[in-house]
């Protein structure tokens, strides 16, 4: 064989190695419903990650490869979820992100452990940004599990501490989903209730079928008749807007308390009858944003239209943490970002963000805000396309305020 022969050949190979390399691509399946009842808030939240994913890979990617988030319908089923990580890991996706329901989460975490034990160097990581059930960061806890959005006992720490401060409220009703999380809020918020405002009565505590109720006007019939003058929810999706809807109808004029009154649906379901009324804790607080987020929040709108809010951020910190430990791991093996992550710093959209290393539960600043009419000044930003109204900021609490203590005995690999 001639010397330009073989030169051509090693081009030709150099070449396609190059190319090879230019099309990597670091898989993340995005695992949640788009489909069903719920497909509303799937679907908002793939946009928000691959929007979020599409502005680290026009600044080059990480270790030279882009962020490709995958969409995988789960339905909100535990079983369809495990199918669709089972898809994944054919794929060779080596990380997954999901958040809406902790029944789902709780398949995967327990799925994963299995599968990272049994076949090691096809681990995969679970990135979490919004399955809030405590017991993920405490009994539960796995070291191939992290969580980007404050439990549900952290948002209640929040919302009953300004609760505590309102002489006004007497009675209060708990309602939520039947499922782990549901469950969860409500044991939680009947503890700190009593801890807190012992001379409050708690004259409902129910919980419905998750993404089954289509009428919420009889549970609304009994808050009304319970005489309520408060009521707390985690409900969310459709379930939220379809309770704020019927509460809306009915005339209810007692006060609601919620984890997620600002994502899609909710504010327009809302309207002028939630004003002054309705409040929210998150992470997310757009009229307290710093102006790099409100040019976020403004480029997000500009892409997808002034219906859509990007009050995910947990996708802006999850996926520029995970390009962080990357970078530092000189990796993207995930039990090599695994360690990285441990122990984070990073300055989010709202301040500065810590990974926990002892449960993985990451510690972030937390707002309550009330749903208020827009004024251009303490409410710039409105919400869900309403024009008319946003949420105004009560408080802002910091991250050591809001974190928890964690009975989390994790077995490190």
């Amino acid at each position: 064989m001639s010397y330009q022969i073989r030169s051509k050949m090693v081009l030709a190979v150099g070449a396609m190695l190059f190319a090879g390399a230019a099309l990597a691509q670091v898989k993340i399946a995005y695992i949640d419903p788009l489909s069903g009842m719920m497909a509303a808030t799937g679907d908002h939240g793939l946009r928000e990650f691959q929007f979020a994913a599409a502005q680290i890979n026009a600044h080059g990617g990480v270790l030279g490869q882009k962020l490709e988030i995958i969409g995988m319908d789960n339905k909100l089923s535990p079983q369809e979820s495990l199918q669709q990580l089972n898809r994944a890991i054919d794929q060779g996706v080596r990380y997954i992100t999901q958040g809406n329901g902790s029944s789902v989460a709780g398949a995967l975490i327990d799925a994963l452990n299995k599968h990272n034990a049994r076949d090691p160097k096809k681990s995969v990581l679970f990135l979490n940004y919004a399955a809030v059930d405590p017991d993920f960061t405490n009994s539960k806890c796995s070291f191939w599990h992290f969580r980007f959005d404050a439990n549900s006992d952290m948002k209640l720490e929040a919302i009953t501490n300004v609760m505590a401060k309102d002489p006004s409220i007497k009675k209060v009703y708990i309602i939520g989903q039947d499922y782990s999380f549901g469950q969860q809020v409500s044991k939680t918020a009947k503890v700190m209730l009593a801890k807190k405002m012992p001379n409050v009565k708690i004259v409902g505590d129910e919980l419905h079928p998750l993404a089954r109720v289509k009428d919420f006007s009889p549970y609304i019939a009994k808050i009304k008749a319970s005489g309520a003058d408060s009521v707390i929810t985690g409900n969310w999706g459709s379930d939220l807007a379809l309770l704020i809807k019927a509460a809306k109808d009915a005339g209810l004029t007692a006060k609601f308390y919620t984890f997620y009154a600002g994502v899609v649906g909710a504010p327009t379901a809302l309207g002028e009858a939630g004003v002054g009324r309705v409040k929210v804790v998150s992470y997310y607080s757009a009229n307290m944003a710093p102006p790099k987020t409100q040019q976020y929040i403004r480029n997000f709108k500009k892409k997808y239209g002034p219906d859509e809010d990007p009050y995910t951020q947990a996708a802006v910190v999850e996926l520029n943490m995970l390009v962080k430990a990357m970078t530092e791991a000189k990796s993207t093996e995930p039990i090599k970002v695994a360690r990285a992550l441990e122990g984070m710093h990073y300055d989010g959209p709202f301040g500065d963000v810590y990974m926990r290393a002892a449960d993985h539960q990451l510690i972030q600043p937390l707002f309550i805000d009330t749903f208020a009419k827009v004024d251009g000044k303490a409410v710039k930003f409105s919400a869900d396309g309403t024009s008319k109204y946003g949420f105004k900021n009560d408080v802002k609490l910091d991250g050591a305020f809001t974190s928890q203590p964690t009975n989390c005995q994790m077995q490190r690999p």
